[in-house]
């Protein structure tokens, strides 16, 4: 490999909100950072050229979007999805979260329900909740030893006031990439629905080598009822730069979405983001598929890791993204009791499970996105701890 992922990255006191606000979440900042969907690595040498080359010219004013970037986003999908769309499809968003509430704004009414399939990620209940509109859940089924789409439950819960549904594709947290096979079958639903459907796609570029992502909107028909949002926040480690894109190749679709901008002045994007956006899209090719590979060797790690020393314990193989969903209810862990157990004895901070919903009760997410040391030392510290309470329960017996 020509990148070295393994060399310890020390972020402490570099305003990062993943080990610098430990203490504000947690209660206590002498615990390993194992939370919040960012990676310890730095940014991709071309992506920092970029930023300080932009710096460097002086003037930091109001900046136009050039073409350029428009057409690096759209060889990233060609090339990797083979999605093609025209150049006046891309739009902008200052981050994915962003994004979903100008959509959100753009394509539903207050009051309106919009449809969401949990767990999922928290910002999709804060983005309904806080626009006023009604949170719709269409909870993933456990099937089979994975999670799957409730398509009879979702075709049911659809109406005139409820035709939007926030997708998660790869999905937080379930690491499930879905199949095309699965995506064809929720298109025809909208189809047939008269759906929209808001693709939230920002883990699209992390996917292991057994499974394969395929972009919604890219499916016959779907151009014209679907918004995608990317980014290369997750992929190149840069979400602080606040630059994501919005796909919205349907002319009407893209107008209403692009009026909520206009509305809020916010048509533009970070001068700086734009410069970091399209060096990762362009230049760094090669830095992202040794990345997914490392990332892949992380995963196999901890997969093996708990099913050999956490047997009560379960993590479904992960397909897709560095944040895994492990299920700590055979410990006999609640949420509040997992919590206090991981960041008091096992000294790791992972994300509760609840923040996810309530179907989260007893599981955490776990960041794999750090060397492999950490990684390594992480999961040995919940073991360490998971042994000395079973032994405890059994003396207490």
């Amino acid at each position: 490999m020509i990148y070295d992922f393994d060399s310890y990255f020390d972020r402490r006191n570099t305003n990062c909100e993943k080990w610098d606000d430990l203490k504000s979440t947690f209660g206590r900042d002498d615990i390993l950072a194992m939370w919040v969907a960012d990676m310890d690595f730095p940014a991709p040498q071309p992506v920092l050229d970029a930023i300080c080359a932009k710096a460097r010219e002086g003037a930091l004013g109001y900046p136009n979007i050039p073409d350029s970037l428009r057409d690096a986003v759209r060889g990233w999908e060609r090339e990797r999805y083979s999605w093609d769309f025209p150049r006046e499809a891309v739009c902008w968003a200052q981050g994915v979260v962003a994004g979903l509430s100008f959509a959100t704004e753009a394509f539903t009414k207050p009051g309106d329900g919009m449809i969401i399939q949990t767990p999922v990620y928290p910002p999709f209940y804060r983005t309904v909740r806080e626009a006023g509109r009604n949170i719709v859940k269409n909870p993933l089924k456990y099937q089979n030893g994975r999670y799957v789409m409730d398509f009879e439950g979702l075709e049911a819960l659809v109406s005139p006031t409820c035709c939007v549904l926030i997708l998660c594709s790869p999905h937080n947290p379930v690491a499930r990439v879905w199949t095309r096979e699965e995506l064809e079958r929720l298109a025809d639903i909208a189809k047939r629905k008269n759906m929209i459907i808001i693709s939230d796609e920002i883990h699209q570029d992390l996917v292991y080598s057994d499974a394969k992502h395929t972009c919604l909107a890219s499916l016959p028909g779907m151009e014209e009822r679907t918004v995608t949002f990317v980014a290369p926040s997750k992929t190149f480690n840069i979400a602080g730069m606040k630059a994501s894109a919005a796909i919205i190749p349907d002319e009407y679709l893209r107008g209403r979405y692009v009026s909520v901008l206009e509305r809020f002045h916010l048509n533009s994007l970070n001068i700086l983001g734009i410069a970091a956006m399209e060096a990762a899209y362009s230049k760094c090719g090669g830095w992202y598929e040794e990345l997914v590979a490392y990332l892949e060797g992380n995963r196999d790690f901890a997969e093996k890791f708990v099913k050999e020393k956490m047997p009560k314990a379960h993590m479904d193989h992960p397909e897709g993204t560095y944040i895994f969903w492990i299920d700590f209810r055979g410990y006999g862990f609640d949420d509040r009791s997992l919590t206090d157990f991981l960041v008091n004895d096992a000294k790791v901070a992972l994300d509760p499970g609840s923040w996810f919903g309530e179907e989260g009760n007893g599981f955490a997410r776990i960041n794999v996105g750090t060397r492999r040391a950490l990684l390594a030392e992480g999961l040995e510290r919940i073991a360490a701890a998971l042994e000395k309470r079973e032994n405890k329960k059994k003396k207490g017996k």
